[in-house]
């Protein structure tokens, strides 16, 4: 076990749509990440964390939630941008940005077109049932989210029995072309946010909206980001503003490099606030 002082609300990062393959037992998460499962819970102004594998865990808890980034200034910074923004970004107030794994983000957002939060979930999870590793974390047995090069083999019907639906051809030409080369995800991390997007919405299955959610969670490039009916209604009943293309420009010309936090600040507000 690790214990962290910091104070970021892990409710609020965990459950503001970023990632999906995770569980709360009692007042404990349970996280399935890239190479390890994870509990964290909250212990006053610590953070209690444990995993099945110990190794640099400091250094990967860091790295996945963000912990090194100072948001206390970049909260600050957006009020001052925007005080009409004040109440967003205080109510969201602690909410990191988990640096996720880029292709299993790839995966999770190509299957979340059109779809619900549990039957992500769901067909995440039998993807990783049927091709990951198992691991056992507290007596329950998890399994990872396989590599790409493990899936190389897997069909289109193959991935259709782990109920992605009609996504079912996208993930296995995405996977191909992951492993013929076609489409580095480690390119990405050396391009500009404009270079980025076009480059990822070139492959079948990656419209805009999906392209933008992986540069968000996977590299956090934090200019580019998904507008959703959530966030609609916020611009619209905050500002008068409708359009996607409206909320783009204004968001851009308003918060510049924190434009992505903005949104998902506004996002995690109108979506949870009673």
């Amino acid at each position: 076990m690790i214990k962290i002082n910091n104070d970021f609300d892990i409710d609020s990062t965990i459950t503001c749509g970023q990632i999906f393959r995770y569980e709360l037992i009692d007042d404990t998460y349970i996280i399935v990440i890239k190479d390890r499962v994870i509990s964290i819970k909250k212990d006053g102004k610590y953070l209690l964390i444990e995993s099945n594998n110990e190794d640099n865990l400091l250094d990967v808890i860091t790295d996945y939630f963000d912990l090194k980034r100072d948001y206390k200034k970049i909260t600050s910074d957006l009020i001052n941008m925007d005080k009409r923004l004040e109440d967003a970004v205080n109510y969201s107030s602690g909410l990191h940005m988990i640096h996720q794994d880029p292709f299993e983000t790839v995966i999770e957002y190509v299957i979340s077109q059109n779809n619900r939060v549990p039957s992500i979930a769901n067909s995440l999870n039998m993807i990783a049932l049927k091709y990951g590793k198992e691991v056992i974390f507290n007596n329950k047995k998890y399994y990872l989210f396989p590599e790409y090069s493990k899936l190389k083999d897997v069909s289109v019907e193959e991935y259709r029995l782990c109920k992605v639906g009609f996504r079912d051809k996208y993930i296995y030409d995405i996977v191909q072309a992951i492993n013929l080369n076609l489409l580095d995800l480690n390119k990405i991390y050396e391009m500009n946010d404009t270079d980025a997007l076009n480059y990822l919405i070139g492959f079948k299955g990656i419209g805009n909206k999906v392209a933008s959610c992986i540069l968000l969670f996977a590299y956090h490039k934090f200019n580019v980001y998904p507008i959703d009916t959530w966030v609609k209604k916020y611009m619209k009943d905050e500002y008068g503003i409708e359009t996607e293309k409206d909320i783009k420009k204004f968001t851009n010309e308003k918060y510049m490099e924190y434009s992505g936090l903005a949104i998902q600040y506004m996002f995690n507000y109108k979506r949870n606030k009673k």
